[in-house]
């Protein structure tokens, strides 16, 4: 038995690329040093501040940091705003 589509088909076209747009990837190149705070993009928990004080940087992309009500946690750089 053979099933027939009876809804019309849509081929995929591919979209039109905004020449607008740049075509380089934006990267945050803030350097940050110990004793700074930053905004968390996420709370570690729902009783925890929305900030964290950086302690020590553990490797090039994590930080081992301290947050008010939840205390040490370890961010990546991808956890705090740049």
């Amino acid at each position: 038995m053979l099933l027939r589509s009876t809804y019309p088909t849509c081929p995929l076209v591919p979209e039109i690329q905004d020449t607008n747009a740049p075509t380089w990837n934006p990267v945050c190149k803030i350097t940050y040093n110990r004793d700074s705070w930053v905004k968390l993009l996420q709370l570690p928990n729902e009783y925890s501040f929305d900030e964290a004080l950086l302690l020590c940087q553990e490797s090039q992309d994590t930080w081992i940091a301290w947050v008010p009500s939840h205390g040490e946690i370890l961010l990546n750089r991808s956890d705090f705003y740049c």
